[in-house]
């Protein structure tokens, strides 16, 4: 317990600290704030015409697909980070001094809630002005977000363990999109699921991308009346198995991220 309780509190001061960083990158913030409402327009003017939704609007359809896409995006901020700082030598420092060994990674996924929930804040706004609404009250509209960012920092443990083993930035940067593209586009973010090939049909279903992006439409009251029922389990009882893939996802990486913390070493 008593480890905890540090873990706790010097993570709180890593997470300050990378906060506190905004101000001297701030391009950082740009990202944060500009990024989303980029992809909300460009989805919603370009596509909003041309894909149709069955009883309902492509702009409600499209935005808890678009607030799932950033915010796993945004878990690069974790694995850039760390990489960034095993570069330069500072996680060295960090470990030489009286601290956590799990602190830095602790304030480091924790950081990057902060910058998610200002993109998903931003991308709220951008959503209400090109149409989008939230039908179920605004208990379940914070259960939604709630949901979101623990999606997205439990994404941030695989990116935190991806960037203690990459070389540089530009490799985790090249990296993430190789792996976030595909899974956040084979999925149910920006069309209906049964639209796809029978093969991507497959994948989309049990992608958790689709999960999340499921839950939310269900708690922001964005799934059309008349809508059919999902037909397989992880679309229909989404909640769950975002959160199972939740649990499953730091139990991993959270440990593989602390373990390889403690053998990392700077990177010339």
């Amino acid at each position: 317990m008593e480890q905890l309780r540090y873990a706790i509190a010097d993570g709180a001061v890593i997470a300050k600290r990378n906060v506190i960083k905004i101000k001297r990158v701030p391009e950082i913030l740009v990202f944060v704030l500009i990024s989303p409402i980029m992809f909300v327009l460009l989805f919603a003017y370009v596509f909003g015409g041309s894909i149709d939704i069955p009883g309902g609007s492509y702009r409600e359809f499209l935005i808890a697909g678009i607030f799932a896409q950033t915010v796993i995006f945004g878990a690069t901020f974790t694995g850039a980070g760390l990489a960034d700082d095993m570069q330069k030598g500072i996680i060295d420092r960090f470990r030489s001094l009286p601290m956590s060994r799990s602190a830095v990674l602790v304030g480091r996924t924790a950081s990057d809630v902060i910058y998610n929930a200002a993109s998903l804040v931003i991308m709220a706004l951008s959503g209400l002005i090109v149409g989008w609404r939230i039908h179920n009250g605004i208990f379940d509209a914070l259960l939604g977000f709630g949901l979101l960012l623990l999606f997205a920092y439990a994404f941030s443990w695989v990116m935190a363990y991806v960037g203690l083993l990459v070389p540089s930035v530009e490799v985790i940067n090249n990296a993430a999109f190789m792996v976030m593209f595909p899974i956040t586009f084979i999925a149910n973010t920006f069309v209906p699921a049964e639209n796809l090939p029978t093969p991507l049909r497959v994948f989309a279903e049990w992608n958790p991308v689709s999960a999340i992006t499921q839950a939310a439409r269900e708690l922001f009251g964005n799934i059309p009346a008349g809508t059919p029922e999902p037909t397989v389990w992880p679309l229909q009882n989404p909640i769950l198995y975002t959160l199972i893939w939740v649990v499953v996802i730091i139990a991993i990486f959270a440990p593989l991220s602390v373990r390889r913390y403690r053998k990392a070493k700077k990177r010339g």
